[in-house]
């Protein structure tokens, strides 16, 4: 396999920056396509046949590209990591957001990069300095002064259960990219994505049979489809390329920086289509979310 050239590897850098911004657009807007999908479906129903839907258009682009299935161990390997990072995942966070505030979850999982470093450095796959990590805090206190400027939900919808649900999301997600890492050198990325996601489907479907036949998928207006379908193929197709990419270039910690985001992204949606406007809080934050980003990427 022949080396980059020296004035490749940064093109594809900033290629890669430009489309982890775009994969922040897509799930910052994926928040609230989900929540008016849930309107229509219970959310266990809504997550498993979007991963389904997605698991199963990405084997279809494998085969169209004619990508060779990787050797049976890295099979079993990334199919056991899809349990993990598409399945226990998505169950506990969409449990976890039926039992805390979407500003408590958004809060935990503003955590997810610090997991990431620990478990990066303790593996030995993550090199970071003392900017990157000072990066990850100044983005972790930017994600909480964003949250702080949120609408004020209902009191009593929150509870310690549910934000201990999110964290354990938030830490299985964090373990599954770390452990994915070795994988997105070897394996096309359009195999790692669909593998993966095939091996969190299975466990979804079952745990979530009984939510899919309270469903009745033929009364299903059109926009709960257009709902389910841009969580499928935007947030988990074109988004997880996009982050896979990250990771094998940027590697798991810096990838995961641009995640945090999404909440300013989410803002500034609801800003455009609901008309809430920004706080001063919610500006700080953003101010120090980006430059905690810069740091770590520098």
């Amino acid at each position: 396999m022949s080396t980059p050239s020296a004035s490749a590897a940064p093109h594809r850098l900033w290629v890669t920056d430009l489309l982890l911004l775009l994969m922040a657009a897509i799930w910052g807007v994926n928040f609230s396509v989900v929540k008016f999908g849930l309107r229509y479906m219970e959310p266990l129903a809504f997550n498993a046949v979007r991963v389904v839907l997605a698991g199963v258009t990405l084997l279809l682009i494998a085969r169209l590209m004619r990508l060779p299935l990787p050797p049976r161990r890295q099979l079993w390997g990334l199919l056991a990591l899809g349990v993990l990072g598409h399945g226990v995942y998505q169950v506990l966070f969409v449990e976890g957001m039926a039992h805390t505030r979407a500003g408590n979850a958004s809060l935990v999982m503003a955590g997810t990069p610090v997991l990431i470093a620990v478990l990066g450095r303790l593996r030995g796959v993550e090199r970071l300095r003392a900017r990157a990590y000072a990066g990850i805090a100044l983005s972790i206190v930017g994600i909480g002064a964003v949250m702080s400027g949120t609408a004020v939900t209902r009191p009593g919808d929150a509870s310690l259960f549910g934000d201990l649900l999110i964290l354990a999301s938030s830490a299985s997600w964090a373990t599954y990219t770390v452990l994915l890492k070795p994988y997105t050198h070897d394996v096309d990325g359009v195999q790692v994505s669909a593998l993966t996601l095939i091996g969190g489907a299975l466990p979804l479907a079952v745990v979530s049979t009984p939510s899919i036949l309270r469903t009745d998928w033929v009364a299903l207006p059109a926009p709960a489809w257009g709902a389910i379908l841009y969580g499928a193929l935007f947030a988990l197709v074109i988004a997880y390329l996009i982050w896979y990419r990250g990771i094998r270039l940027l590697g798991p910690t810096r990838t995961s920086m641009f995640s945090n985001l999404q909440p300013i992204i989410a803002v500034l949606f609801a800003w455009a289509a609901l008309g809430e406007v920004p706080t001063f809080a919610q500006g700080l934050g953003a101010a120090a979310v980006l430059t905690g980003l810069l740091l770590t990427r520098s």
